[in-house]
């Protein structure tokens, strides 16, 4: 039986399985949850290079998009878009952040004056000329920032990450990351991050939420490759979102990051998470097998995409849920999340396919505006004002990695951690108690 005990976050030695039901209603009793023309060329490769008049962009099968050639006249029904937005969709899987990188460098042009605004709207008959940067290897230095760390020894670690933290560097993100304080904390030296991987939260990147690669180092030569060293410090297993506070491992040693990897590749990595949802999902317990894919209407988002199991655009993904607690009169529930995938945003993303977007979430649909249509009605008018300032103060999806269980990958051990949700969880789940509270019926 896994205890959540007020000491926010916690291993547990036991090797058994972890059970919840009664472990989350600890929650309430913890002072912390008191209520607890198209032309395509590139520079690098002539095979890479494609002609085609269609409107419709062209696959471009590529790892790495330096040296992309864009020529094309804008043509109506595109025009009023952003420049950065329209290049995107011209060169199928190149990255929003790739592109705005590019514009700022001053390779694009429209009717042959250089375009460095992101937001520049492009008009019908424009002739925009975009040749896609080449990537900078970010560089990730020790930084002296607080880590919770839930569990170290001299192979692992395990750490309780706050909600407002980037896991690695990326365009936008090169310093305060997870990676920085790690460097610090186990005294390594500065470390470069291959190009073909620092874009991997956005579109360039895996659809898996884990995320095998290493902090190696390298020489400046050695940079400006994908092939890196074998020195393997730390090593990022997978990663959550900046939005997603809680659990994660890190490998400490070559041998750790391999062993872990090859764990998450097989799905023995046990993780459940919690979530405060739109609505209550029905039924209150179930699983949810739809795969998911980059969403073409979107490009930061992803999407469930029904019987696409077979196609190349989706991979399968499975994940089990269960209502802990119905709240705020049928506003909202506490679910329990526990994945047998690993797919990027895969409980957001499912989340939003059952029509329980996550509250805070305004990329998938939990916005700040349908949750108090939701909970507006069903909240005494005293609790009004109260109910505004909290949602207010909302920045993020109410997701939180709870547990994780791993083996160990130099003793075999049975690995099991937990960690409470942060604060700010805490407040939205104590005001929806507030609102109103109901336990689900066990199911027979």
């Amino acid at each position: 039986m896994l205890s959540l005990s007020c000491g926010y976050c916690s291993p547990l030695p036991s090797a058994k399985g972890l059970c919840f039901s009664s472990s989350l209603y600890l929650l309430h009793r913890c002072p912390r949850f008191p209520w607890v023309l198209r032309t395509f060329s590139s520079s690098a490769s002539t095979r890479d290079s494609v002609s085609d008049q269609s409107p419709q962009p062209h696959v471009v099968k590529r790892s790495n998009y330096a040296g992309v050639r864009l020529e094309e006249i804008v043509e109506v029904g595109s025009e009023k878009s952003r420049i950065d937005s329209w290049i995107s969709s011209r060169i199928s899987g190149v990255s929003r952040a790739r592109v705005q990188s590019t514009i700022r460098s001053g390779l694009v042009t429209v009717n042959g004056r250089i375009i460095d605004k992101v937001s520049h709207i492009v008009r019908v008959g424009d002739k925009v000329n975009c040749t896609i940067m080449e990537l900078q290897p970010l560089r990730a230095d020790p930084e002296d920032i607080p880590l919770d760390i839930v569990y170290e020894d001299a192979h692992v670690l395990v750490v309780n990450k706050p909600p407002d933290m980037v896991v690695h560097p990326a365009p936008g993100n090169a310093s305060g990351t997870l990676v920085n304080g790690i460097l610090h904390h186990c005294s390594l030296p500065t470390v470069g991050f291959p190009d073909s991987k620092i874009f991997s939260e956005t579109a360039d990147g895996s659809d898996d939420e884990f995320s095998s690669y290493s902090c190696a180092q390298s020489s400046k030569e050695e940079m400006s490759t994908t092939e890196y060293g074998v020195s393997v410090r730390p090593g990022i297993v997978h990663r959550l979102d900046k939005g997603t506070s809680g659990l994660l491992v890190v490998a400490k040693d070559e041998h750790s990051h391999a062993q872990l990897s090859a764990q998450f590749k097989l799905h023995t990595i046990h993780r459940v998470y919690l979530s405060l949802t739109s609505g209550v999902p029905s039924p209150l317990s179930g699983r949810i097998e739809i795969p998911i894919g980059r969403d073409s209407n979107n490009r930061i988002r992803m999407a469930a995409i029904p019987g696409a199991s077979k196609s190349k655009q989706a991979r399968h993904a499975a994940s089990r849920y269960r209502v802990i607690e119905v709240l705020a009169c049928g506003g909202s529930a506490l679910v329990e999340w526990s994945l047998e995938t690993g797919r990027t945003h895969q409980i957001r993303a499912h989340a939003k396919y059952l029509g329980i977007p996550l509250l805070g979430d305004e990329v998938y649909g939990g916005t700040k505006s349908m949750a108090l249509s939701l909970l507006r009605p069903r909240t005494p008018s005293s609790l009004h004002g109260h109910l505004q300032q909290v949602f207010s103060k909302l920045w993020r999806p109410c997701l939180h990695a709870l547990a994780l269980g791993f083996k160990h990958p130099h003793t075999g051990e049975n690995m099991q951690f937990s960690c409470l949700p942060p604060d700010d969880f805490a407040e939205v789940l104590n005001l929806l108690r507030d609102i109103g509270t109901q336990k689900p019926e066990l199911q027979k």
